[in-house]
């Protein structure tokens, strides 16, 4: 079972990333944590996420892509609004 974390992050430039962090345990601090890895990895290190915009949504069972890249990594980024192609 994995748990997806509803995350907002505000870049410097002040625009708005919405994407979920799935992760395999259900733990709000490591989801900020991955927040920040992915968000550093594609140039926005300065952007600001935290406990009130990342927050726990539910937990499902991760179809084998996201599976498969948290087996990996640990986490999942799921692109929903505002993020890099």
């Amino acid at each position: 079972m994995s748990h997806v974390f509803d995350t907002y992050a505000k870049t410097v430039k002040g625009r708005i990333m919405h994407f979920d962090v799935v992760l395999d345990n259900k733990d709000p601090e490591m989801a900020i944590t991955y927040a920040k890895e992915w968000l550093a990895s594609i140039g926005e290190s300065d952007a600001i996420v935290n406990q009130t915009n990342c927050v726990f949504c539910h937990s499902a069972e991760a179809p084998t892509d996201i599976r498969n890249e948290i087996d990996t990594k640990g986490y999942s980024i799921l692109k929903l609004e505002g993020c890099p192609k």
